[in-house]
């Protein structure tokens, strides 16, 4: 949550304190990973995903007083309500996925978020599609058919969620866009930590099982990592434009790799860093050739999951 904004925040050009600020980044965002992934199926992902947002509410203090002062509206509440909405089904598939498939393969999916949000842009915004926004849109498909090579071998039902939950987060980065105009970021964040919160409630109650103490404190701190990510990340935006931080998310592919390998019994897959590698490249470049033309951004400038 939260990238919202942070497309609009005043940037300076400190390019090395970006690139810094982005590796932080990374390392929260996969220390995200690592504690979900080993939760494992004690857990269920709804629950899981449900007590993660419940117990980062905390977090929210600091925004209640412009929560509290926002005027929102009519439609400012059916865009909060539809985000919502969207980003429930996303976070809820995310989690199982990361029961199901690798780290490598959870983080690589991830990377299409922000082409289905180009695309989405281009059918629902009206926003009009270039021919290298076309070239790198098919790249980023030939990345993600190089990481599933249906055809080549079984998908898992993992690898369906991710895609989903890919098109899920989309969907609300789109929404997230629309109302960036209306709110202010801090109140866009907020709202989405509490409609999520009560989204996931009802199937968090149907698949309840009892957690112990240990497993609280886990998703405690998935809430605080993932927090930090989106602080750190917004830190690097402002010192730098994001075509210079961006290229540093591809690390986030390579410690999901060696996590996968070292701890969680998961061989590293050529296929799938090579898939990865193909659908980073081609957001990249998207976003490059945006700064280059000066024209607004429409592809999301983080690529990490909103957990």
């Amino acid at each position: 949550m939260g990238f919202c904004g942070a497309m609009d925040l005043p940037k300076s050009n400190r390019p090395v304190v970006a690139v810094g600020w982005m590796l932080v980044t990374g390392l929260n965002f996969v220390a995200v990973t690592a504690i979900v992934k080993s939760l494992g199926d004690r857990v269920p992902a709804a629950e899981a995903a449900f007590l993660r947002y419940a117990l980062g509410l905390v977090f929210l203090i600091p925004m209640l007083r412009p929560m509290w002062r926002a005027q929102i509206g009519r439609t400012g509440w059916a865009l909060f309500g539809l985000r919502g909405a969207a980003h429930t089904l996303g976070v809820m598939l995310w989690f199982f996925s990361m029961t199901q498939i690798t780290i490598a393969e959870v983080t690589a999916l991830n990377y299409m978020a922000p082409v289905y949000v180009t695309v989405g842009a281009a059918l629902f915004l009206g926003e009009r599609l270039a021919v290298r926004r076309i070239a790198a849109i098919a790249v980023a498909l030939g990345g993600a058919l190089l990481i599933l090579r249906p055809g080549f071998r079984e998908l898992d039902p993992g690898h369906i969620a991710m895609i989903v939950a890919a098109v899920a987060m989309g969907g609300s980065y789109l929404i997230a866009k629309r109302m960036s105009g209306l709110v202010s970021p801090a109140v866009v964040v907020g709202y989405l930590s509490v409609t999520v919160t009560i989204g996931l409630a009802p199937f968090a109650w149907a698949v309840w099982v009892p957690v112990t103490w240990g497993d609280l404190g886990l998703l405690f701190l998935v809430a605080a990592f993932a927090t930090a990510g989106h602080y750190t990340m917004t830190l690097a935006f402002q010192a730098a434009p994001v075509a210079v931080s961006q290229p540093v998310t591809f690390l986030q592919l390579v410690w999901a790799t060696l996590l996968g390998m070292l701890f969680f019994n998961e061989p590293p897959d050529a296929w799938v860093v090579s898939g990865g590698v193909l659908i980073l490249g081609a957001v990249s470049f998207i976003t490059w050739r945006e700064a280059r033309v000066k024209r607004r951004q429409v592809t999301p400038t983080d690529l990490a999951t909103k957990v």
